[in-house]
């Protein structure tokens, strides 16, 4: 099919472009990009795009997927579902399945299963027929660090590696530095991009909302800000001592992003993700009690979301993660201390970033697209092409005014742990090209 896109609003963070074009898509690829495209193909499909946005397609760096073991939360289809009609054009997930993903064989396994979706099989006849019509994302697979992400015996690293891994992470913390120098050591040969998430869990203890003026007014149990910037001082004295490339997860402190600044002007290779809903929502907004909003780690106090804001403009955060966590209904009504951690964010996180980010000016679209698209890709080893001609068409359509109820019939993803759910949001994916 030959579309043609006509005065579509182009974010491009590679070429830094935001104006209005008229952009010509046919065969997979950008075939043409003009303030004005006359001269067309007569079964051309043309498209009055004003009002809409053109960027690079997605990128999330880690979320966790269901399956398998777990696919009453998420399968691996409604996962990919869920991605692109977020606007995600490829997705990571991380290894902490049941089995955890930690020998080539299930590696092997997803790829397949992802194939077969690709192939239009298996697809659950519960989701949504609003799915915009287009292929599935790629499919990144974190390959565990330890067996069964236990965090002791390190698994075949190479063996992985070849199996075709984006990279490796527990996506837990680690409390065996010993151990976390080691795996340095034995992946700098491989080139893949290695993650881990510092957080010293005997100063976490059993707390559950960040240290603060909140956490006493609401009388949960506090986690000290010290849980994660030790772990992070840590973490950055390794990659000091052994140079090995290092992506540090889930930033969620204003202290964090301190010594991470201070640490890429050292020239430590390093880079680092927050995640968006820690972009969005502090301390106060768990006077609800909503235990979509108990996450580990938790929401920052005020003064932390905006210096992780700060820190995502300045290209000191390099990107903003998902991190999308489904959990079912009955494992997420419980007491708020008691309700695993986490909450689904794929189809939610561009509509609810570009609203309180972009269109409150706080962050020019550019930068919000780079940290959600071109950023995250760079910190997986990938590149993503610029909007010319001549490029594939890994591509996002976005209307930033269409309104939206987050329910059960409007969602892909087969868990509904957001504090959004029942709300209006404004801003949905019109379309992706992958």
């Amino acid at each position: 099919m030959t579309e043609l896109l006509q005065k579509v609003r182009v974010i491009d963070p590679v070429s830094e472009i935001d104006e209005l074009f008229d952009v010509l898509i046919a065969d997979g690829y950008i075939k043409e990009v003009a303030s004005h495209i006359a001269d067309i193909h007569p079964n051309t499909q043309i498209r009055d795009c004003q009002g809409l946005v053109l960027g690079p397609g997605l990128v999330d760096l880690y979320s966790h997927s269901g399956e398998p073991g777990f696919e009453e939360r998420e399968t691996l289809l409604s996962f990919l579902h869920a991605a692109t009609a977020g606007g995600f054009t490829r997705v990571s997930i991380l290894p902490d399945t049941s089995p955890a993903i930690d020998n080539p064989a299930l590696v092997s396994q997803l790829q397949q299963k992802r194939a077969e979706g690709q192939r239009g099989r298996g697809v659950e006849e519960n989701l949504s027929p609003l799915l915009p019509c287009s292929p599935a994302p790629l499919l990144n697979i974190w390959g565990a660090i330890t067996l069964d992400v236990a965090g002791n015996q390190m698994t075949e690293l190479a063996d992985l590696a070849s199996a075709g891994v984006v990279g490796f992470s527990d996506g837990k913390p680690f409390e065996n530095l010993a151990l976390v120098r080691r795996v340095l050591e034995y992946l700098q040969p491989l080139g893949k991009p290695v993650a881990f998430w510092p957080s010293d869990r005997q100063l976490t203890a059993n707390g559950v909302m960040r240290e603060g003026p909140d956490a006493l007014r609401f009388g949960l149990p506090p986690i000290p800000a010290s849980a994660e910037t030790t772990a992070i001082a840590a973490m950055l004295e390794l990659v000091a001592a052994i140079g090995t490339p290092v992506h540090i997860m889930r930033v969620s402190t204003s202290r964090s992003v301190e010594l991470i600044a201070s640490a890429k002007a050292a020239g430590l290779p390093i880079t680092a993700s927050t995640t968006w809903m820690h972009l969005l929502l502090d301390t106060k907004a768990v006077k609800s009690y909503h235990t979509s909003l108990h996450l580990d780690p938790p929401l920052g106090n005020p003064h932390d979301v905006a210096a992780l804001r700060a820190g995502v403009r300045a290209g000191v955060i390099d990107a903003i993660a998902i991190d999308h966590t489904p959990y079912s209904y009955e494992e997420k009504v419980q007491a708020f201390a008691e309700a695993p951690p986490g909450a689904i964010g794929l189809e939610l996180a561009l509509p609810l970033l570009w609203q309180y980010l972009v269109e409150t000016e706080e962050f020019t679209a550019l930068e919000l697209w780079r940290a959600l698209s071109t950023s995250p890709a760079k910190c997986l080893g990938q590149e993503v092409s610029a909007i010319l001609p001549h490029q594939p068409a890994e591509l996002t359509l976005f209307d930033p005014q269409q309104i939206w109820k987050v329910e059960r019939k409007s969602l892909y993803t087969l868990s509904q742990n957001t504090p959004w759910l029942g709300q209006e949001l404004k801003g949905h994916v019109v379309q992706t090209w992958c």
